[in-house]
């Protein structure tokens, strides 16, 4: 009987697409709960703050291994422990994070997928919302500096936003009492348009920052496809729950003897582009011919 840690930094409701396909994957490899597996799971509901303190719990019960996902959860297992292997998932830049010495020999104690090729994804949500909606010059970033996340992907949005002629309000909600504020905020500095950054504080709270971008009238772009399927207007990401499935592969060689060192990490190579049109008739837009051919997901 293996046990292994399950350290996430959004709620189980949040993830439940995800963590049903990993544990999926988990069972057709032969791990089955119960028989010959014993999940520890410890939810830190989107508040980040709490992901160190969750980690000490669970190396504090000699694991065999700890599945991470989210850079943040990722972060917080390395610091807690440097010789339980760690399977992440999600992180945006594991190389950037400090998570991994390399993508191709990890060196550590961490493997496991990133769901983004680097840092330029974040770059191309901006290039798609300007193709979606061409007029717009002033766009809103809804960001949380808990999140390590943060501090990678803002740099490639201000890149892509001065190359194509928009001017970036940086707005900061470390949690759900300050959303209100915050939109307050975007109200009065005029944004036409809203990319609510990569985080867990907003994915766990979709469904409340998309009531608000609607109530304020703001288009908005998101980095998960969960995001959409709330009513949310477009997201340009990995597919969160077909890609969990790898991870459960990262576990299965490591708990047969692999090293995580020696486990190269995996990265995704096709990303979607998700449209909610009944939002978009909701805010009145009319989207071009050429950017809904480039949509991979479309909700009616």
């Amino acid at each position: 009987m293996y046990r292994i840690g399950y350290l996430s930094a959004p709620s189980r409701e949040s993830v439940e697409q995800a963590l049903d396909a990993f544990r999926k994957a988990l069972r057709q490899l032969g791990w089955i709960e119960g028989q010959n597996l014993v999940i520890e799971y410890r939810w830190a509901n989107g508040k980040v703050e709490q992901l160190p303190e969750l980690a000490v719990e669970l190396v504090a019960l000699n694991l065999d291994l700890i599945v991470a996902p989210a850079g943040s959860a990722a972060l917080a297992a390395k610091k807690a422990t440097s010789s339980i292997p760690i399977v992440m998932m999600f992180p945006a830049d594991p190389v950037e994070l400090g998570l991994v010495a390399s993508l191709r020999r990890p060196g550590g104690n961490v493997t496991g997928t990133s769901s983004s090729p680097g840092a330029a994804i974040f770059g191309k949500q901006m290039q798609f919302l300007k193709e979606a909606i061409p007029k717009i010059a002033r766009v809103a970033v809804l960001t949380n500096p808990a999140d390590p996340v943060t501090a990678i992907q803002l740099p490639e949005v201000e890149a892509a936003a001065r190359s194509l002629g928009i001017q970036l309000q940086k707005v900061v909600a470390r949690g759900p009492e300050d959303f209100d504020s915050a939109f307050a905020a975007m109200a009065r500095g005029r944004a036409e348009a809203l990319l609510v950054s990569r985080g867990t504080t907003f994915l766990v709270n979709r469904a409340r920052i998309s009531e608000l971008a609607m109530k304020n009238r703001l288009p908005t772009m998101y980095s998960f496809r969960e995001c959409v399927e709330e009513g949310g207007l477009m997201a340009y990401a990995v597919n969160m729950a077909e890609f969990a499935g790898s991870a459960a592969v990262y576990v299965d060689k490591i708990l047969k003897g692999a090293k995580p060192a020696d486990l190269p990490v995996e990265q995704p190579t096709k990303f979607e582009l998700a449209v909610n049109l009944k939002t978009a008739k909701a805010l009145g837009l009319s989207f071009p011919r050429s950017f809904l051919a480039s949509a991979d997901y479309v909700i009616q």
